[in-house]
């Protein structure tokens, strides 16, 4: 990622701390997605990718792009259908599955061995696998390195005490020349308890090391 960039004239809330102590367990993640608790989704896809698909994208193709917390972002599709391989990974088989039942998809389900109890859902193309599993277990199964990661959500879900160790895997995921794409919310984090949670700029910057830009 590139150490320069534009930076928007966006407000930074001093009262940061609030948050640090917030806690959701899976459970209570995979109990939203049966309680219809999902505003986070966007049946039309995120303005921000549609924005700078472009600039994410640069031309290439056959890149590899990692979806973390993926849901059932329509996202999915949008790069699978331009060439390129998807791998996303959520806690909730129910928003899986309805992804590939929404998006017309025919899919196959198989375990995954490095971590018992899990599933990987692969597409019948090939080009789409979501793991259902927790995040910070799927570094045991091996997925590879990833061209692009596309960040829509899933910083700012993460448990405040657990953001070093996801930045940690997310840069351990990445190949030489990666692009990062992270979609963060600015509001008042004395008013909102979260999630989705505050993360200012500061702390981006701390957690990636400066290695980043702000669009």
């Amino acid at each position: 990622m590139d150490k320069t960039g534009i930076l928007l004239d966006v407000k930074e809330y001093p009262d940061t701390d609030v948050q640090k102590n917030q806690v959701l367990t899976l459970e209570e993640w995979q109990e939203k997605w049966v309680d219809r608790q999902i505003g986070f989704h966007k049946e039309q896809g995120h303005e921000l990718l549609k924005k700078h698909l472009d600039t994410f994208l640069k031309g290439k193709s056959g890149l590899r792009v990692f979806f973390p917390l993926c849901g059932k972002a329509v996202e999915m599709k949008w790069f699978a259908d331009r060439g390129h391989s998807v791998v996303g990974v959520e806690i909730s088989e129910l928003g899986i599955r309805e992804f590939f039942t929404e998006q017309n998809l025919s899919y196959s389900e198989e375990p995954i061995m490095e971590i018992p109890g899990t599933k990987v859902f692969k597409s019948s193309s090939g080009n789409i696998s979501l793991y259902c599993c927790n995040l910070f277990d799927l570094s045991r199964a091996n997925i590879g390195k990833f061209d692009r990661i596309w960040d829509r959500g899933a910083l700012v879900a993460i448990n405040p005490c657990d953001r070093q160790r996801y930045a940690d895997i997310m840069l351990s995921l990445t190949r030489k020349g990666f692009q990062y794409l992270l979609c963060v919310l600015s509001y008042d984090p004395t008013k909102h308890s979260g999630p989705p949670f505050y993360v200012p700029d500061a702390e981006i910057k701390r957690l990636f090391d400066g290695k980043h830009h702000a669009l």
